[in-house]
């Protein structure tokens, strides 16, 4: 069973980073989505060798271990806190860049740059024309 687990949890985390390579902004979220959930997969995976939930242990049972399954609520409630923050960025960029990809908000990013570059230049040649 545990191998099970160990395999679920690597083909998720192999996808996730497989996801996070990419150029595509949403797909980088749910990369990091993806891992997110490989990890706590990780966490329950780890405590279900020790016995049955600790909820309700009946008498002489062994009881699994709740720290790893509070860990992997916590972790649970962090990544849907980071999905959300991770989709405003993303919504963000989107409309600032109106663009969707890595690639589109470096080229809006450079051409907005070179016009700062420009502009500044212009300015610096007009103050020492005017300092003549």
């Amino acid at each position: 069973m545990t191998l099970v687990f160990a395999l679920a949890a690597s083909a998720l985390f192999g996808i996730g980073a497989y996801l996070v390579l990419n150029r595509d902004l949403l797909r980088v979220v749910l990369g990091i989505v993806i891992i997110s959930q490989a990890a706590t997969l990780t966490l329950i995976a780890a405590a279900l060798t020790r016995g049955v939930a600790p909820i309700y242990p009946l008498r002489g049972a062994l009881v699994s271990d709740p720290l790893s399954q509070a860990m992997a609520l916590t972790a649970i409630v962090i990544g849907l806190a980071l999905t959300a923050l991770l989709l405003v960025l993303v919504l963000r960029v989107v409309r600032a860049y109106r663009a969707k990809g890595l690639d589109d908000v470096a080229e809006e990013e450079a051409e907005r740059e070179a016009r700062r570059e420009r502009r500044t230049a212009r300015e610096h040649e007009d103050e020492e024309a005017a300092a003549r």
